[in-house]
């Protein structure tokens, strides 16, 4: 029985990225239309629009603040007959040419110099997927609650969104398998000159194999927060990593104010960031209000779920997990955890008619798979 009146309680924020076409739907070769505008910036390239909420405190009111966001670009693209690319994948472009790195100059000429980099390491293609991240934190007196034996504070908060992280990473196939919504691309993302749909083998081109994974996979001790930030610290003093910006993995744990290392390994944990949400070409802001909602509902089910050693086989089976959830037919297997996970959660929110109604909204999607369907009817005649 949930008694907290907290417990559903926090601070919710959405950051959308999504690319500026001109009126052929061709990426748009024009400089970035809104200045220095923290809530309507870009990404990696010039043509890049990513919207970023205030913080809000519930998934409605992020959603109404993304809506509002999403009106202001589009008023301001229409007046050079610009629109907004709603899919994950890009459209077609003739060549890297067509790709402008974002042009941040004076104090941030920083985040130049990293786009380089990055365009050295990865190719500008790779750069251009998009989707959206879903920021969360819980409410502070919610965390003061489940401080039992009154720790340090800060301490118990940083060692929670720890155990939480890593509950989400092993999970992290779970939101791929209901979220994938890019199937198809371009011929001009495998090589510059050709052009055509192509069905791809995946559900979710960008969370899949060839999407943004770094070009090993990254380990990290997850003893504690000093720990943590420590093995990332690692692999850019070895130089794996150019900044900790460069971990490509699905959940992050990021700090209030600027995103940087020193600052969560000083100020700690502010809130944990699930990157793997496709852009839905289906729901006019890219997003399902009710897919983040899931979200919610599945970091308030985890979080009292027992703590493990997150061992580098456990990564390594996370993110293959995760790669696997991408793919058009996923092994059946997955998609019975899912089912598993998905009817836990139904019990644990049983006095929840919101909830409940959330959650099978989301069964839905896995009982409709037709290969999983399939199975089901196999097995059940046997």
């Amino acid at each position: 029985m949930i008694t907290s009146k907290y417990y559903y309680s926090g601070k919710f924020g959405i950051e959308r990225e999504t690319l500026r076409v001109d009126g052929q739907g061709r990426l748009a070769q024009t400089p970035h239309p809104f200045g220095n505008d923290e809530h309507i910036t870009r990404d990696f390239c010039e043509n890049q629009v990513e919207l970023v909420t205030p913080v809000c405190h519930s998934v409605d009111e992020a959603v109404e603040a993304l809506a509002e966001l999403d009106r202001m670009a589009r008023k301001e693209l229409a007046k050079n007959g610009e629109s907004i690319w709603l899919y994950s994948n890009p459209p077609h472009f003739d060549s890297e040419d067509e790709i402008p790195i974002a042009d941040f100059t004076g104090d941030h000429s920083s985040k130049r110099a990293y786009r380089e980099v990055l365009e050295q390491k990865y190719g500008k293609k790779l750069m251009l997927f998009s989707g959206i991240h879903f920021n969360f934190s819980f409410a502070e007196e919610y965390i003061r609650e489940l401080n039992t034996n009154n720790e340090d504070f800060h301490t118990f908060r940083d060692e929670l969104y720890l155990r939480l992280y890593k509950q989400l990473m092993v999970h992290s196939w779970l939101l791929v398998l209901l979220t994938a919504a890019s199937p198809y691309y371009d011929a001009s993302l495998d090589k510059d000159g050709k052009s055509g749909i192509i069905m791809s083998g995946y559900s979710s081109l960008r969370n899949s194999k060839r999407g943004y994974w770094n070009k090993f996979l990254p380990i990290l001790d997850h003893r504690s927060l000093k720990t943590f930030t420590g093995s990332i610290k690692k692999h850019i003093v070895t130089g794996s990593l150019y900044s900790a910006s460069e971990l490509y993995l699905p959940i992050r744990l990021k700090p209030k104010g600027v995103n940087t290392l020193e600052n969560l390994a000083s100020k700690g944990v502010d809130h944990i960031e699930l990157r793997m949400f496709d852009l839905n070409p289906s729901a006019s802001l890219g997003i399902d209000s009710r897919d983040l909602e899931f979200a919610h509902l599945l970091i308030l089910y985890l979080l009292p779920q027992a703590d493990f050693d997150f061992t580098p086989e456990l990564q390594e089976k996370a993110v293959r997990d995760h790669k696997n959830a991408a793919l058009l037919e996923p092994d059946t297997k997955l998609l019975e955890r899912g089912l598993e996970v998905i009817e836990e959660m139904e019990k644990h929110f049983s006095d929840n008619e919101k909830a409940l109604e959330i959650i099978a909204y989301e069964k839905e999607k896995i009982l409709g798979r037709n290969h999983f369907k399939t199975s089901i009817v196999s097995a059940s005649a046997k």
